[in-house]
């Protein structure tokens, strides 16, 4: 007999085993947990632990629904903007958000992140675009960006506080400028550095020109200086020359003469191919070729002969 009731008695057993089961769910730190009972929400528990349910859940009894209970992302990639300037850019942004209410999330999207998601870009996308159209493209790459971020996620607050959700934060990852007003920008920065290289360039020959212009006179000054200075230094050698020359001929006169002569005849005589035939005692030039004439020689001095014609 003992043996007969066994199997009954593990059966038994087996469904107690599945009950119990069927019965017991687990929430960690990282979740939520909405008990459902024929679809309605039964209970929602925030604190992590072990919890009972009526089991059976394919009966539609109790059915448990985890929802997240931790940071959560979505990103934005690229929304087309237009600034207060009338060009367009480029912008990435991610919002950072947690499930605050369950039983709201539960009630509006049935729980679903992808569907509360989606109506959060729409509202993301609507308020990039104002916030960038109230402002040049400059305030995002300024001190202003954190005030911009702060009301993007006000905006959004009101959307997420009706699906449950709470924004922690919103942040823009990537500002660019688009393709065609990339190209318009790069080409008036090339037009303005061509036209600062052109101001500086045509400062510098202007510069240049005054330099060089300095230094001419600078030039003209000095060599004018240098010849006035020359002028006045030949004028004193010569008036001192004289002076010799007549201190030198007043002393003997007779001297000078000759001294005068002698010069005369290295000048006249000096280069050769010249031929001279002249007796030297009818030429008032020759005089003192002949030792008769002019002053006689000193004591001691040989007499200076007439040398023979120059031939």
């Amino acid at each position: 007999m003992t043996s007969s009731r066994l199997p009954t008695i593990l059966i038994a057993l087996a469904v107690v085993l599945l009950i119990v089961y069927s019965s017991i769910f687990v929430v960690n730190a990282r979740e939520q947990a909405i008990v459902l009972r024929f679809g309605q929400i039964r209970a929602v528990k925030t604190e992590p632990g072990l919890y009972f349910k009526l089991p059976f859940a394919f009966m539609d009894a109790d059915r448990v629904q985890y929802i997240q209970d931790q940071e959560l992302r979505f990103d934005l990639d690229n929304i087309r903007v237009q600034v207060s300037g009338g060009k367009f850019y480029e912008v990435d942004a991610f919002v950072v958000y947690r499930i605050t209410d369950a039983r709201k999330f539960r009630e509006t999207v049935s729980g679903d992140r992808d569907a509360a998601e989606s109506r959060l870009r729409t509202r993301l996308d609507a308020s990039l675009r104002r916030v960038y159209g109230l402002r040049g493209f400059e305030a995002a790459l300024s001190n202003e960006r954190a005030s911009m971020m702060t009301e993007v996620r006000d905006d959004l607050h009101r959307d997420a506080e009706s699906l449950g959700l709470n924004i922690e934060d919103v942040r823009i990852r990537r500002t660019d400028l688009t393709q065609e007003v990339s190209q318009q920008t790069y080409d008036r920065m090339k037009a303005e550095r061509l036209a600062e290289a052109e101001l500086i360039r045509a400062r510098g020959n202007e510069e240049g020109q005054r330099r060089r212009a300095i230094a001419d006179r600078q030039v003209v000054e000095i060599v004018a200086d240098a010849q006035k200075d020359s002028e006045v230094l030949r004028g004193q050698g010569e008036a001192e020359r004289n002076g010799i020359f007549a201190d030198a001929s007043s002393r003997d006169p007779s001297f000078y003469e000759f001294y005068r002569s002698l010069a005369a005849y290295r000048t006249a005589l000096a280069s050769g191919g010249k031929t001279l035939v002249l007796p030297p005692n009818q030429s008032e030039f020759f005089k003192y070729f002949d030792s008769s004439v002019g002053s006689a020689p000193a004591a001691g001095a040989p007499a200076l002969a007439a040398p023979s014609p120059a031939k």
